[in-house]
Parts: C-alpha cells; structure tokens; sequence
C-alpha cells in the first residue's frame, strides 16, 4: 500500500513577518525601521504589504577595453570584475580584501601582479565602495597561490587611479593565460580595501566610539538611494550648489570619496537629481582627482549665468552590504514591484514571510526600493490580495497508509 502526506496547516498560510513599520525613509534597510517587532502582528493577509519602484539603476556589467599601444591593436572583452576573498574572510561584510578576478568568455581569471600598482588597487577599491586602498598581509594568499591551479587574465593592467571602471585602465603586455609559471612575479593581484566609517565591517571597524565628525563642507541631497544626490558646498555658513559647467568624473569621484564612498558611477547635470536652494557657490570645477575634498579643487567663483536648473550631481559606488539579501519582492508584474516579503529565522530556520500595511506608507516603501538597489518608490500599496501568496512556508504534515 502507497503512502500519501496530507497537511494540517494550509498550504496558503505564509508568516506575517513585520506589523506597524515606521521608517523615517532615510534608512538603508527595511530592518533598520522601528516595528511591533519580528512576528509580532494581528493582521490577515488581505493587508500585505506591496511597493512599485522605478527601473532597477545599477545595469550589469558588459565592457569592452582598448589595449595599449605597445601591443596589437585589438579588444578585450570583459564581463564584470570580482574581489574573491579567502574563505576565513567571505562572511565579513562588506568585502574590503581579496584577489582581483575579471571574468572572460564566461571563465573567472586572476591577473598577474606583476607591475600592479597601488593606482590600480586605487580604481578597485572605487568599483567596490572604497574610498582607497591599503597594505594588507601577503604569506596566507602566497601559500594558497602555491596550491592552487591558475588561470591567468591575458594582460598586465595599468592604471592612472583616476579611471572609475577597471576596464578604462590601459592593458600592458600580453600574459599567457595557463598554468601557474605563465606570471613572472607567480602571484595573482591582491587588493585590500579601506571602507568608509559607514560600512567598516562590524567585528574590526577599527574607528573610535569617540570619534566626532567634523561640519562636513560636501553633502549630498535629493538622491533615491544612498551615494547619490545633489551635491552641495558649505560656505559662509551657507549650503549651495555647484554649476554643471566642466562637471565631470574625475570631480564627481573626488566628491564621492571624501564622502566615504569609492568612486563615482555617473557625473550628473542639468539638475537631474532635483534643484537646490540659495546661492550657487562653485563653478567650472577642475580636479586632479586625488584632492580630499571638492573644495581643495581648482573653480570658477563667478557663477553669472548659472542657475539652478544647471546644478551638479553624482551617483557614486557602495559597497555591497547584503541588505537586498533578506528582503523581496514577489508577486508582481516585473521585478520592481510586488508583495514585500522578509526573511527571518524561526526555530533555527530562515522562512519568508510578509510586512502588515498597518502604517505603511511611502517612506517605508522608499526604503524597500533603496535596500533593493531601485530607485524612487512610486507607490506603497496597503492591498495587495490580487497578487497570489506564494511564498516559502511551512506545513506540519503526517504520512498516512
């Protein structure tokens, strides 16, 4: 006789995860918001929470690099880039250490470190977050260089440290790619990130509880997510902004830098992250890129002409947290947008469950599109029953003959 399992606990029956969220709309987590706490609800499904949210704002990573003179001229083609930590150190977050890996025809390569250069950890670091690069110990990734089988990038890099892509660096000579004695140095390139004080990584953030930030002379405002936003100068006592007028990457990374952030994505213009208020303090900026701040660059004081309909802004590079790693959104119609579902633990067990819409409005939805790497919230929906509930659950189940 054949067994069957029947289940006592409706299939339907998902966890209500969160009830009376209260976010201030600034926080970079749903989790960072005050709530009834985890489980804590007397609410039905038919008040699940939903958010649409604006076309994802971060687009992979597909770009071509130009080889440098003194080699034949033609493309490298690399699909993105990774910093591969060593294994002790992969649940650290964010990760600040590791070997430089570029994936190439669907293959992840190490690049020789031969004439690697503290610049080219500079604009790897950038990629990552990270304002800029430190020392770090060499022997644990010499000894697992040893025992590990290389595969080798096809060329050295060179890079100024004002690129903000590793793709944007000129390629050396060529490298044959197999085998560990094709690298004449015989290890693969190493970098060791400083993170800003904002995402120092929790067991060795390495900063006093007593430091005080000074009055900060750069700010950001108007931005979807954190690392982007309108920039914006104290002077005389007095915030305003900058004319767009020779804006470009070179200022928006020392911007996003001395903001502890790495280096930037986008150099904006025309006000496209909203207009300020007041004067216009800085015009024509021209920096070397490796200033500590965008007022020790050289500019144009005159700002006749200028309007605020000219001001500057940036999106820069954060590090990757792991925030969008227990939240979702399911249910919906495309990717941005559907019922909020969170991932907790309950019994040792990490089970998706979903957000009562007792107080939830737009700022709460805002910070579901920004710990997912969206962009503004243009809803917050308190109803969402047309969107089938189908997550994770649970069902105490018995087997019957």
């Amino acid at each position: 006789m054949s067994s069957s399992t029947v289940c006592r606990t409706p299939v339907g029956e998902c966890r209500i995860w969160l009830d009376n969220v209260h976010c201030t709309g600034r926080e970079r987590s749903l989790a960072e918001c005050p709530s009834n706490g985890f489980g804590v609800s007397d609410c039905r499904h038919t008040e699940d929470v939903g958010v649409v949210c604006s076309a994802k704002r971060i687009p992979g990573f597909q770009y071509i690099s130009a080889v440098d003179n003194h080699v034949e001229s033609l493309n490298v083609q690399v699909e993105e880039v990774r910093i591969r930590a060593l294994y002790s150190m992969r649940k650290r977050v964010p990760i600040t250490e590791g070997f430089v890996e570029v994936k190439e025809g669907g293959k992840w390569r190490q690049i020789c470190d031969e004439e690697w250069s503290g610049m080219n950890s500079r604009v790897i670091c950038g990629m990552y977050g990270f304002p800029g690069e430190k020392g770090y110990n060499t022997r644990p990734y010499k000894l697992l260089a040893r025992k590990r089988k290389i595969t080798y990038f096809g060329f050295l890099v060179n890079c100024t440290g004002n690129e903000d892509h590793l793709t944007g660096c000129k390629m050396g000579r060529p490298v044959p790619k197999k085998g560990n004695n094709t690298c004449p140095s015989g290890m693969p390139a190493v970098v060791s990130c400083v993170p800003g004080r904002a995402f120092a990584p929790t067991h060795s953030a390495g900063y006093s509880k007593a430091y005080r930030a000074e009055q900060p002379l750069v700010r950001l405002r108007g931005g979807a997510n954190i690392g982007e936003g309108r920039v914006e100068v104290l002077k005389n006592g007095q915030w305003g902004t900058i004319c767009d007028d020779s804006w470009n990457m070179v200022a928006a990374s020392v911007v996003c830098r001395e903001l502890g952030y790495g280096s930037a994505k986008e150099a904006l213009s025309g006000g496209r992250l909203g207009q300020g208020m007041g004067p216009v303090h800085m015009n024509e900026v021209q920096c070397s890129g490796f200033e500590k701040s965008l007022t020790d660059c050289r500019f144009n004081q005159q700002s006749i002409g200028c309007s605020h309909e000219e001001d500057a802004g940036v999106k820069c590079n954060v590090p990757a947290m792991g925030f969008k790693n227990r939240l979702r959104l399911n249910g919906g119609r495309n990717p941005t947008e559907g019922r909020v579902e969170v991932l907790a633990e309950r019994n040792g067990l990490l089970v998706w469950g979903t957000v009562c819409s007792e107080n939830w409005g737009i700022m709460e939805a805002m910070v579901v599109c920004r710990q997912l790497g969206l962009g503004f919230a243009s809803h917050a929906f308190q109803e969402t029953w047309y969107w089938a509930g189908e997550c994770d659950c649970e069902c105490d189940c018995d087997v019957v003959l």
